[in-house]
């Protein structure tokens, strides 16, 4: 299936228009095994971002303080890896959605070039692809009828049916790259709260590493709930889901910097 995917693919790219008739006799519809739905996509965006944001964050907090730096190294690393990683993180988002964005549209100029051209071949697609749903008889030639009326239709069809793909219109790649940042820096300042304004609050300055941990946790969990709007699990569980494993990054991070302080006699 795939290598006639690949050909007909090929046909197209050099407007091979005998090519593509062939391939398409050829070609039996299967369904796609997946179907990516564009709803809370954002939402999705800025819940995973702010997820990584705080778990990476304090992973260097608890790196650095298991190495027992000294608050200002502390805020330096944290706040490099905050900006660094959230630019990394946002760039990535934009690089990845555009690119489906850009495939998004390719695949649909294929597929109207293919209505053009071979009419007969992709309405007997249309034909396969509910006849596979149980449609039979007068019924189906109406609906084949119907959607082969229209071209703007009969593409759609065609995108979602054939290839599960949608086109999201309304989707900006820049605008949940910017999701992403802005959630991933808003997040990821928490573990760094204690540390700045350890001057201005004597509670900070006292259990340093203490408050951070727990201003962390409860941000963990108020995240981690926060993704059952993407999940739809319950948000309790999701909550202590995205608790745990970020205690484990810590936790690894901070036996790291405490190991490799102790045993290589790093002094700062």
């Amino acid at each position: 299936m795939s290598d006639i995917i690949n050909k007909i693919k090929s046909a197209f790219n050099s407007k091979d228009i005998e090519a593509t008739k062939q391939l398409h006799a050829q070609k039996k519809h299967i369904p796609e095994p997946w179907h990516k739905t564009e709803q809370g996509k954002y939402i999705g965006s800025a819940v995973y971002g702010a997820s990584d944001g705080i778990i990476t964050t304090f992973a260097v907090v608890a790196g650095a303080a298991g190495a027992n730096l000294s608050t200002g190294v502390i805020l330096i690393l944290g706040f490099a890896n905050l900006l660094g990683d959230g630019f990394s993180m946002a760039t990535g988002d934009y690089l990845s959605e555009k690119s489906e964005a850009d495939y998004i549209k390719s695949e649909r100029e294929r597929e109207e070039w293919e209505v053009e051209v071979n009419p007969a071949g992709e309405r007997h697609e249309i034909r396969e692809i509910y006849s596979n749903k149980g449609l039979a008889g007068e019924k189906l030639d109406k609906i084949v009828e119907i959607i082969t009326s229209d071209k703007k239709i009969w593409v759609d069809t065609m995108m979602r049916e054939e290839l599960g793909l949608s086109d999201a219109e309304d989707d900006s790649p820049l605008k949940s790259a910017l999701i992403t940042f802005f959630s991933f820096i808003a997040a990821g300042f928490m573990p760094l709260l204690a540390y700045v304004f350890a001057s201005y609050i004597p509670f900070f300055q006292q259990n340093l590493f203490a408050s951070a941990t727990f201003i962390t946790a409860l941000t963990l969990f108020v995240v981690g709930a926060a993704r059952t709007y993407v999940t739809d699990i319950k948000w309790y569980k999701s909550g202590l889901e995205m608790l745990i494993v970020g205690s484990l990054s810590a936790g690894v991070a901070y036996f790291v910097g405490y190991f490799v302080k102790t045993f290589f006699g790093i002094t700062v």
